[in-house]
This record gives C-alpha cells, sequence and structure tokens, in this order.
C-alpha cells in the first residue's frame, strides 16, 4: 500500500503502535483500524495465554474465555515455541501489577 509516496510495511504498522502513548489512544486507533470482533479476538488471545501461562487447564480457560480449544492450543504453541511476544507482554503487565 502506498502512502504519500511510501509502501507501508507491517514494520510501519508496529512503529505506528510504538507511538501511541495512552489507553485512550490505543483504543482509538483499535477501534478504527479493527472491527469489534477483531479487537475482542485479540484480547481474548491475551487473557487466553494469561490463563495459560498460570498454568490453567484448557477446559478452564474455555469456560471462562470461551475460547475454542483451537485458539487456546494455537496461543498455547505461540507460548511455547514462538518468538516470545506473549511473554514480554505478560511480563510487563505483571510488573505493573507489582507496582
Amino acid at each position: 500500500m502506498n502512502f504519500k509516496g511510501k509502501v507501508i510495511s507491517a514494520e510501519d504498522l508496529y512503529k505506528a503502535v510504538l507511538k501511541l502513548e495512552t489507553v485512550e489512544e490505543c483504543q482509538a486507533f483499535f477501534e478504527d483500524v479493527c472491527t469489534i470482533s477483531e479487537v475482542y479476538a485479540m484480547a481474548q488471545r491475551l487473557e487466553v495465554a494469561q490463563m495459560l501461562s498460570d498454568n490453567k487447564a484448557y477446559n478452564d480457560i474455555s469456560e471462562k474465555t470461551h475460547a475454542s480449544s483451537t485458539t487456546i492450543s494455537r496461543v498455547s504453541r505461540c507460548l511455547n515455541y514462538g518468538k516470545g511476544g506473549y511473554k514480554v507482554v505478560l511480563d510487563r503487565l505483571n510488573g505493573d501489577k507489582d507496582e
């Protein structure tokens, strides 16, 4: 995609997200960029990741989050074999709770 003569990439999206400074700015951006269902799906995956990292059982996770077993399995794979994105975010979120 072109923007003012520049090709927009996924990296540009990531840089744009890093420019957001408040929860309100993030909310506005994600509600503009994503559908409500997409935002909900990402939030659900984050909750699943947190519960998996807390060693919760798949059945408990499914019951609380209404996530499918496929979603739970995919998040589990990402936690165990992914690039570490969930771990970074969860560690930082959990660090915020300690403050």
